[in-house]
């Protein structure tokens, strides 16, 4: 399947513009070759491709709505790594197993103050298309480990840590729920004051095994540990 992202409202389909492009100048696609369209809403066209110059459009045989999405639905909250390629490796995979939502956190020990959100929205797109996704995830603007706080779930929401003194529950004990949040702190770990700030909130800790995982691998893990339940 030649998945493209575009937009479907009612019976009317477009391709987004930077696809049209990447179909034209890169793929060097022809008239007439079978093509699908998504709008990462749950939403699919199918048709037949049309080009005119440098425009791209779809002759639509058919349109299915509402296509079936992941269950259950999981939301990573992830420090950034210091090396930017590592975040970037941890969207593409998580995005590919099915995660449904990812918030850049910054907390005390996060050494990347900046990145680039729209950069990371566009690799999940790609990722989206890549594993033949319907539904493509959010991806939220960095915010403050306090402010992102305000905004959760304490029944559903763990946090990740390193701090083998402190209580932690496995993965194998954690219900299953309609959807789950999840912490997972900068390379250095979540410092002990806020560790004591998210059980203040009632965040449940959980194990990721006995070794020690760097950022974007615990991010994955839990991914994978999501994924695993929904195959």
């Amino acid at each position: 399947m030649k998945l493209f992202y575009g937009e479907i409202e009612g019976n009317k389909v477009t391709i987004n513009d930077e696809e049209q492009q990447h179909i034209v100048r890169v793929l060097r696609m022809k008239n007439g070759e079978e093509i699908h369209i998504t709008d990462g809403k749950g939403n699919l066209a199918s048709g037949n491709l049309m080009i005119e110059g440098k425009k791209a459009t779809i002759l639509v045989d058919e349109i299915k709505t509402g296509l079936p999405d992941f269950h259950p639905k999981l939301h990573i909250a992830i420090a950034p790594t210091k090396n930017i390629d590592r975040i970037e490796f941890f969207v593409e995979k998580a995005v590919e197993m099915g995660i449904s939502e990812i918030t850049i956190l910054q907390t005390e020990k996060t050494e990347r103050k900046n990145l680039n959100i729209d950069k990371l929205r566009k690799q999940a797109i790609a990722a989206s298309k890549q594993s033949l996704r319907f539904h493509f995830p959010i991806l939220n603007d960095s915010i403050k480990l306090l402010d992102f706080l305000k905004t959760i779930y304490p029944e559903n929401t763990f946090v990740a840590h390193c701090h083998e003194n402190l209580n932690r529950i496995s993965l194998s004990e954690i219900p299953k729920q309609d959807q789950m949040t999840f912490l997972i702190g900068p390379e250095g770990d979540f410092s002990e004051k806020e560790i004591k700030l998210l059980a203040d909130h009632d965040v449940k800790a959980v194990s990721l095994g006995n070794q020690r995982l760097r950022t974007e691998t615990a991010g994955i893990f839990v991914a994978a540990w999501n994924y695993n339940g929904l195959i």
